[in-house]
């Protein structure tokens, strides 16, 4: 149920492109290229996103990606 709730909102916060954890922008974060088109994105408070260039859109690292 937690899940059920945490969930849109954390789905919101990246599509306006801020830190599920902390609010920041994600534009302000460390950057790195990562493949084809997308980068990898470290924020101030540790988590990890993969931001995709071609999409525009911010996505949460996989454990593979880290």
């Amino acid at each position: 149920m937690f899940k059920n709730i945490i969930a849109p909102v954390q789905a919101w916060l990246l599509s306006r492109g801020q830190c599920v954890g902390c609010g920041t922008p994600l534009k302000n974060g460390k950057i790195k290229e990562y493949s084809n088109n997308k980068q990898k994105i470290t924020c101030k408070c540790g988590r990890i996103f993969i931001y995709n260039q071609k999409t525009r859109k911010y996505r949460r690292a996989l454990f593979e990606e880290v």
